[in-house]
């Protein structure tokens, strides 16, 4: 329970009821304490002495506190943006190293490209002359050959035509002919037909 110091000085009267509500007893009229200007000079003299000791404690003890913390940050802060600002320029100055060796690495790419490609059509350009020489070459051999067959084959052809001549004349009429007679007819009929 509450009392306050008006209180404690007045006692209630015997069998008289009391609240906690500070409303004035039936007895008399009392003012709430603080309210009470009798204790003005004495709740001012405290308000100054607790103000100035808040002050004086804001001023010497939180304050000072504050405002390191304060410079703390602002120090640490500082230092996080210069170390951004080194770490830029360091990845900065890595891309652009970067770049500049993957522009050396594409140009070497493209020239190893270019040699390789030079280097694959020359030794095409060899078989395809390798295999062009082969292939006249064995055209020139088949053509020797198929010259050689045609001229043993003309050169055949008469004694094939007189043997056939030969055999047709002797189922036609039963009789030979002589040789020199189915070479004349033979050559006769070459002539004719040249």
């Amino acid at each position: 329970m509450f009392i306050s110091p008006a209180y404690a000085e007045t006692a209630p009267a015997e069998g008289a009821t009391h609240t906690e509500t500070g409303t004035a007893h039936e007895g008399g009229h009392q003012v709430f304490p603080p309210f009470d200007s009798q204790t003005f000079p004495s709740q001012i003299l405290w308000l100054v002495i607790t103000f100035g000791l808040f002050y004086m404690l804001m001023q010497k003890v939180i304050a000072p506190r504050i405002g390191s913390i304060l410079e703390q940050r602002h120090d640490r802060i500082a230092q996080d943006l210069d170390e951004a600002g080194r770490l830029k320029a360091e990845a900065d100055a890595a891309v652009e190293i970067y770049e500049k060796e993957l522009a050396m690495a594409r140009s070497k790419a493209g020239s190893i490209a270019a040699t390789a490609r030079d280097e694959a059509k020359a030794k095409a350009n060899a078989e395809r002359a390798s295999v062009e020489a082969d292939l006249t070459a064995k055209v020139a051999a088949a053509e020797a050959n198929i010259t050689s067959i045609k001229e043993k084959a003309f050169s055949e052809v008469g004694s094939i035509a007189e043997e056939t001549a030969s055999s047709i004349v002797e189922q036609l009429i039963g009789a030979s002919v002589s040789e020199s007679e189915l070479k004349a007819a033979v050559s006769a009929s070459a002539v004719k037909e040249g």
